[in-house]
């Protein structure tokens, strides 16, 4: 017979790969009065009770301080605590390959990467791991019965690939990561199951002060992390989901192999109705649970009960930003929206941006909007002012410190009052440019992705008709940065199917229950365009996740060094100039209009919701740039492999950790 175990006993020791599981309530909970529910939450659950376990997440983390004098602080965090953190390495050992299968979730993302060391070495036909020497641990697989996993060892010269049994016994031990991170990308990523999660508070915040005020000041010690977990079941008499804290304090049994999980309600998610084959289209369902937010034109699921759905598809979004310096708007834009743009002129920062920007089937023109003085004799220095016609690159010959050398160039005509000049401008050159549009056609969307390159500057010059407010048309300008394809469902309302409307799979959550299949002749009326707009998170998620499966251009060429000869006696040796010697990344958060003082009127005057998000947003953005900072270690630009970045991370970690924090003036507390 199983034995009875706690509620948070039982999650702790349940593979969600196994879900849905049916629980037996073996000692219940009952909460005085009349009311069944706190603040959404299960709070009575009687003694015999049956429930169908369909989900688990995580709602918050419980975060405790170990202090000098051994006491220790516990407090609960929320996932959208504002900050950056840098993982410790567990200091447990794994004796089994299984065992951390069990608690991570091992796969080929990048970002989620699991990488460990082995306390001994072991020998691989006939390459030997060394100890202390990274495994990655890429997949899993399956060969004869048996579960393996297939492991990369990167070196030096070769990339060593080999695949071990998760049987596989030794001591292992968690690689130190040298990334920085949110709290709710730890949770997604890197919380293993059953096992704390130490971490640094990489950099604190004035948000943090005003609005969590859970770490003492100056705090710079070590976070024990560890997740609440919360269940979504059913009941057998219920058709609502329920959610239930996984610290209710109740017992439970395991009764899956006695009950008929059809005997339950069987919810399904947009992904799970994504995934059904084509002829099971067109159903009716009934929706259990609606989204929490959604846009206007998404309500109507919120509001009716029943819905149809037509089919399941991938389409096309352009991915839109609002061209402004603060407070930007994103969008996904659907190519069959019939308002008409205008182009708007692109900036670009450097020579090296225009040769990516040129077209064959247009001239790109410029002006430069500043200053530049070649240090080659043979290229061009630039004036504020100056109108060039892009050509091509080339290389050229030039003269540098009296020496022959070739470098890359971008070829343009400049345009002067009496005519042309063929001029080679260098590629290193830290300037600016504006494009001079002569173009005054008006494009539909669909034609701006098929007759030039994103990204793409435009204004919308006449709405859509077709959409009661069109959004984009009270924009000032639009930046279409690049086409982004996604899972949809076609539904509509069962008793109004008057317009049908394309559902985002993976941005919307609603659970639903299939009721019947109509006639598959059903009509589908016509598809309602809609412009969605998204948030700053959600826009950066999928910027990031895009750009992951990119490879990224090569880096444009630094401009040459400047040494003064003044200062040499004969015989000595030049002496590198350090001033590009590349410094420690920090991490600064730009300015916020409102943040005058550390005055307490300051937690009044800022909505805290509008503070957290940009924080979060410019946290990111710090981050791209520290590590962007991390691998220009080097005069000049070139690929190196991948040891010698692991060793150059780890020597400006250790920088970095013994840096002052630079984002946090000593006047007023103002962001810099």
């Amino acid at each position: 017979m199983k034995m009875a175990l706690s509620l948070e006993q039982f999650i702790s020791s349940l593979d969600c790969k196994t879900l849905p599981r049916i629980i037996q309530i073996q000692s219940g909970i009952y909460f005085q009065g009349s009311i069944y529910e706190m603040f959404g939450n299960e709070c009575c659950l009687p003694t015999g009770e049956v429930i169908k376990i369909i989900s688990i997440k995580i709602s918050k983390v419980s975060a405790e301080i170990h202090n000098e004098d051994e006491d220790k602080t516990c407090f609960d965090l929320p996932l959208d605590f504002p900050g950056l953190f840098r993982i410790v390495a567990d200091r447990k050992p794994y004796v089994t390959l299984g065992e951390i299968a069990m608690t991570s979730e091992i796969c080929p993302s990048r970002v989620n990467q699991i990488k460990i060391t082995s306390a001994n070495a072991i020998q691989v036909n006939d390459e030997v791991i060394q100890r202390d020497e990274s495994i990655i641990l890429s997949s899993l697989a399956e060969e004869s019965s048996e579960q393996l996993v297939n492991c990369e060892v990167i070196r030096k010269d070769k990339k060593l690939t080999f695949t071990l049994p998760l049987s596989f016994k030794g001591e292992f031990y968690e690689c130190e990561d040298d990334q920085f991170y949110t709290l709710a990308e730890i949770i997604e990523w890197k919380m293993p199951k059953g096992r704390k999660r130490t971490v640094n508070m990489a950099k604190t915040t004035t948000v943090q002060e005003f609005f969590f005020n859970y770490l003492p000041e100056n705090f710079k010690g070590e976070l024990d992390l560890a997740p609440i977990y919360e269940l979504q079941a059913v009941m057998k008499f219920r058709k609502d989901i329920v959610h239930i804290p996984s610290t209710l304090d109740v017992e439970v049994i395991d009764v899956t192999d006695k009950y008929d999980m059809n005997s339950f309600v069987q919810p399904l998610s947009l992904h799970d109705i994504f995934s059904r084959h084509h002829e099971d289209f067109p159903m009716v369902a009934e929706i259990i649970e609606g989204p929490e937010q959604t846009q206007e034109s998404f309500k109507f699921l919120k509001s009716c009960k029943e819905i149809i759905i037509y089919k399941a598809f991938e389409a096309k979004r352009i991915l839109a930003s609002e061209i402004r310096s603060d407070s930007q708007k994103y969008f996904l834009i659907p190519t069959s929206y019939n308002g008409k743009f205008k182009r708007r002129p692109r900036e670009f920062p450097t020579a090296y941006d225009l040769e990516i920007a040129k077209s064959n089937k247009e001239q790109l023109h410029v002006v430069a909007t500043k200053e530049f003085g070649s240090h080659y004799e043979g290229l061009q220095t630039v004036s504020i002012g100056d109108q060039f016609l892009v050509q091509h690159r080339e290389t050229s010959e030039v003269i540098y410190d009296g020496t022959r050398k070739m470098v890359e160039a971008l070829a343009c005509e400049k345009i002067k009052k009496d005519g042309y000049e063929s001029v080679l401008i260098p590629m290193c050159m830290e300037g600016g440019f504006v494009e001079v549009i002569h173009d005054k056609k008006q494009y539909q969307i669909s034609e701006i992705c098929q007759k030039f390159q994103l990204p793409f500057n435009v204004k919308v010059s006449v709405r859509d008709l077709s959409i009661k407010t069109d959004v984009l048309a009270t924009m000032p300008g639009l930046h279409l940065e690049e086409e982004i394809t996604g899972s949809y469902l076609l539904m509509a309302p069962l008793h109004n199917q008057a317009e049908s409307y394309e559902i985002p799979v993976n941005r919307i959550k609603v659970s639903l229950q299939l009721l019947f299949r109509p006639d598959k002749e059903t009509e589908i009326p016509p598809v309602k365009t809609i412009v969605e707009q998204i948030s700053e998170d959600c826009y950066y998620t999928l910027r990031r996740y895009v750009n992951a499966t990119l490879i990224p251009p090569p880096r444009p060429p630094k401009k040459p060094l400047e040494q003064s000869t003044s200062s040499l006696q004969p015989g000595q040796p030049n002496k590198p100039d350090t001033s590009s010697t590349p410094k420690s990344p920090q991490l600064n958060i730009p300015k916020m209009k409102h943040a005058q003082s550390a005055s307490p009127d300051l937690k009044n005057s800022l909505p805290e919701k509008e503070i957290k998000r940009n924080l979060l947003v410019e946290s990111a953005k710090s981050v791209e740039k520290a590590a962007n900072s991390m691998n220009e270690t080097k005069d000049d630009y070139e690929y190196i492999d991948q040891e010698e970045v692991e060793g150059i991370r780890k020597k400006m970690q250790g920088i970095i950790g013994e840096a002052k924090p630079k984002y946090i003036t000593n006047e007023g507390n103002q962001y810099e």
